[in-house]
């Protein structure tokens, strides 16, 4: 088969390009920088075991850091493997290997293609198999991305906490099954997407925790076939130099070849998070209806007109589309947990899609709760008298009442309140069941919360 001539990847590369010409996605950087992380671990740590002749060693590493530092200019197309390829993702590994060999070929002043003096498979990929470099690569970008992920969370997680205090006087009834319910502050409300954002948080750090425990060094079936003594501790030593991160070997290496829980479970928490997003959108799309004919309770900001036909229609887009993201990460934690269990006997060869979905995934949120926190969050605004005026016709406040009266006649007097559309406080001085200065003390909002 003919390679392009500009081409740093190679036979392999070009065979998986007619073979999987699936969705026009390729890899993501984060996922590209984390493999060539790998290798570079690998080429250091067989070059130190002695079973990497130093120059081909010396070569490989120089190549991967040059790769590493220009991976967005000259080598951003050659990673062009669909994500959707073959299992296990043996296409990907075979073009980050070929171009790693093929610069380090130029470095040492040979060929493109002189695979007999270095080699894709024989030195850059010494001591390795996709089966176990795949999902490192994998838990090392999800771990990147999860550390930017976690700031983002914890930035809108501290917004609505603002918000929180700003509204922290404003009455208002609560609402339980969507109907009238004993009273709250809009600061409750809003404090508590605070806490379930700090909360979803922690889900995502501990699981983000769980993928520092690597599969690397088990090479095909978890037996380490082929590697030099001491070849796995000294692989992962050198790895967490270079991330930063205290990497560890898999306590198993079988198991983790056989399972990708650790990956399903971190997808999960992501499904979490997405849930929890989306509740807080529909909320806030639901106290921002009206403006006369809804709640109306708040006021998002108005980031673009609202329709193309309407005349001053604005819509709270920023929340529709925190919904839509919402809704695709739900949709991809379920390719996440279908591939996780498709695994078969020493190996799980799904791991290219979940790789992409959880990326994808994290990419969705880090991209655009950002703006979402700033175009949205930020600049609400309460209605605060139309909080005080459906306060003070709430009919469930005499739940207050019911101490001093019982439920029942309690439950009369509610009744009254909504065929007479009148307050609670009016009702009870007009049946005589309270004089006006017992229901002002006993029905004073302020008290009351």
């Amino acid at each position: 088969m003919d390679v392009p001539e500009s081409a740093y990847y190679g036979i392999q590369t070009q065979r998986a390009l007619c073979n999987f010409p699936v969705s026009g996605h390729m890899a993501r950087p984060e996922f590209v920088r984390a493999y060539i992380l790998v290798k570079k671990a690998a080429a250091l740590a067989n070059t130190e075991l002695g079973s990497l002749e130093r120059e081909r060693g010396d070569a490989i590493v120089t190549a991967a850091e040059e790769v590493l530092s220009d991976l967005s200019g000259r080598y951003s197309d050659q990673f062009p493997v669909d994500v959707f390829q073959a299992g296990a993702g043996t296409s990907f590994n075979m073009n980050i290997n070929e171009v790693l060999a093929n610069r380090a070929l130029e470095i040492l002043g040979r060929k493109r293609g002189d695979y007999d003096f270095l080699s894709p498979n024989d030195h850059v990929n010494m001591g390795q198999s996709t089966n176990d470099t795949f999902p490192t690569a994998s838990c090392i970008a999800v771990i990147f991305e999860a550390d930017r992920l976690l700031d983002v969370l914890s930035s809108l997680s501290e917004a609505f906490r603002v918000k929180a205090k700003e509204f922290s006087g404003i009455q208002k009834s609560g609402r339980t099954h969507l109907m009238d319910a004993i009273p709250v502050t809009l600061g409750d409300e809003f404090g508590a997407y605070s806490s379930a954002l700090r909360r979803a948080s922690h889900r995502i750090r501990e699981r983000r925790n769980d993928l520092l425990e690597l599969p690397l060094g088990g090479t095909a079936t978890g037996t380490g076939a082929n590697t030099y003594p001491g070849y796995r501790e000294l692989v992962i030593s050198k790895l967490s130099e270079l991330c930063k991160l205290p990497f560890q070997k898999a306590a198993d290496s079988f198991e983790a070849l056989q399972s990708r829980s650790q990956l399903a479970a971190f997808s999960g928490s992501l499904r979490e998070l997405a849930l929890e997003l989306i509740r807080i959108a529909n909320d806030l799309r639901l106290l921002n209806a009206g403006p006369t004919t809804g709640i109306s309770e708040i006021e998002l900001p108005a980031v673009q007109p609202g329709s193309s036909i309407m005349p001053g229609k604005y819509n709270p887009v920023m929340a529709e589309c925190l919904d839509m993201i919402g809704f695709q990460i739900v949709g991809n934690d379920t390719t996440v947990a279908l591939a996780a269990q498709a695994g078969q006997l020493e190996l799980n060869v799904m791991t290219p899609v979940m790789t992409s979905n959880i990326l994808l995934s994290i990419s969705l949120l880090t991209n655009y709760l950002p703006v979402f926190q700033e175009r949205c969050v930020e600049g609400i605004k309460a209605h605060e008298d139309r909080c005080r005026a459906y306060l003070e016709l709430n009919p469930i406040l005499v739940t207050f009442l019911t101490p001093k009266i019982g439920y029942l006649k309690a439950a009369e007097i509610a009744k009254e309140v909504m065929d007479k559309k009148i307050s609670v406080k009016e009702a009870v001085v007009l049946k005589g069941i309270l004089s006006k200065e017992e229901a002002d003390e006993l029905l004073k909002i302020e008290k009351l919360l």
